[in-house]
């Protein structure tokens, strides 16, 4: 009944949207039982299949390679829709206005009557004698020549006009956002550095740098070359520390691990952590904490460790609670030195107002995506206490990477994806 409660709108939605766009684009454009009316009816019926598939392809156990087949064209189909369906509403207060703009009047002579076919004929000129007609002869009248005129161009209809270009127009512009975005992920994350002062951090560990890394979404979309772009960029900064804050993989440890490999580069000079994002859960998130461990990266299970200066911790993320392997700040902080510093990973942000209640000094987090796509931004800062950057809570402090990837279309618009190196302060130095 919930499943029915929940599927049947959302597909209602889906296939609504769909609809208008036929209408905009496909039906208001061209003619009844016109070849590209035909052809446009046909394309749209094709990509929201596609969209489906991409969709619902690894929750149906499809082969990975068809997975790979459905997500790269189904996928970038729903960022399109997304971006048509803003450009196409916006056409409708283009279409309004202009459809009530009237219609360009008439041609005028120069002295303002109207044009007509023929010479004029003054009104007071006298009427012609019949008896001074010329005789009708026999002979054939020669006439000049008349020049061939070629037919007008046929004009379309104006309301044909108004809706090919608000389609036109709304095509573009929507292409070019999702080519734009497409390429913003593809190049990889950028380098963002921030400095975080800690009242207890001594003065020997002022200046220690962790490169923070999240949401890397290894997937059908995005493999092992992506990964291979996110580990050279986290290694050309030269980090002490690299914390890869959950959300790594989209699929399964046999489909994925090749994917993974190159996180075996890693290079820093106290190693690399991990904790479990929400996807990971999805994923099978037992199989990728070991598989993450063999590639020569510690998870942090509700752990802690220490480093020179402060104490690293690490919670499961709340998706965990399903698998009776949810957060546990107690089991992560309880004996710990409180006169220690104390910096935790934790995947999600909204775990911030918990983690103040256990005195941590500094969070680092992902999951948002930084709203990854404009307009789902003010969705991501309605949700989540802090989309990106730095923020204090009380006597802790947040901060949320954007994350270095994307999760459904490979499309970054407005929220570029990045690396952030965290350089830590004492107050003391």
């Amino acid at each position: 009944m919930i499943f029915a409660l929940i599927v049947v709108p959302v597909l209602g939605l889906f296939f609504g949207v769909h609809r208008y766009l036929w209408c905009r684009l496909v039906r208001d454009t061209t003619t009844p039982g016109s070849r590209p009316r035909r052809a446009g009816t046909a394309a749209l019926v094709v990509l929201s299949l596609l969209a489906l598939g991409a969709l619902l392809a690894g929750r149906a156990g499809l082969p990975f390679l068809l997975q790979q087949v459905l997500t790269w064209p189904g996928y970038l189909w729903l960022a399109l829709v997304l971006y048509l369906v803003l450009g196409l509403l916006a056409g409708e207060v283009v279409r309004a206005v202009w459809l009530r703009v009237p219609a360009r009047r008439k041609a005028r002579e120069p002295d303002g009557r109207p044009a007509t076919a023929g010479p004029s004929v003054p009104a007071h000129a006298p009427a012609p004698d019949a008896s001074r007609a010329p005789a009708p002869s026999s002979a054939p009248t020669l006439l000049p020549p008349r020049t061939a005129a070629l037919p007008p161009l046929p004009t379309p209809p104006r309301r044909l006009f108004v809706a090919r270009a608000v389609a036109a127009g709304a095509s573009l512009a929507a292409t070019a956002a999702v080519g734009y975005g497409t390429a913003t992920t593809l190049r990889g994350p950028v380098v963002k550095r921030v400095t975080v002062p800690l009242a207890k951090l001594p003065r020997s560990a002022h200046g220690f740098r962790i490169a923070v890394v999240s949401d890397i979404h290894l997937g059908p979309i995005l493999g092992r070359a992506h990964t291979r772009r996110v580990v050279d960029t986290i290694n050309r900064t030269s980090p002490d520390l690299i914390a890869v804050v959950g959300d790594l993989v989209d699929g399964s440890v046999a489909d994925l691990a090749p994917a993974a490999e190159p996180l075996r580069a890693l290079r820093s000079r106290h190693g690399a952590y991990f904790v479990t994002g929400n996807h990971e859960y999805y994923s099978g998130a037992a199989p990728w904490v070991d598989h993450v461990r063999e590639l020569g990266i510690h998870p942090l299970e509700n752990a802690r460790t220490e480093l020179p200066g402060f104490d690293l911790a690490g919670i499961n993320d709340l998706a965990g609670a399903t698998e009776h392997a949810g957060p546990d700040y107690d089991l992560a902080l309880g004996d710990r030195d409180p006169a220690r510093a104390v910096v935790l990973m934790a995947h999600q942000p909204v775990t911030i107002h918990d983690t103040v209640r256990h005195g941590v000094d500094l969070q680092l987090s992902g999951h948002t995506h930084g709203g990854q796509m404009w307009p789902f931004t003010y969705v991501a800062e309605a949700t989540n206490p802090t989309v990106a950057g730095l923020e204090r809570y009380g006597d802790t402090q947040l901060y949320v990477t954007r994350g270095a990837g994307a999760w459904g279309p490979p499309v970054r618009l407005g929220a570029p994806p990045d690396v952030t190196v965290v350089e830590l302060a004492s107050l003391r130095a």
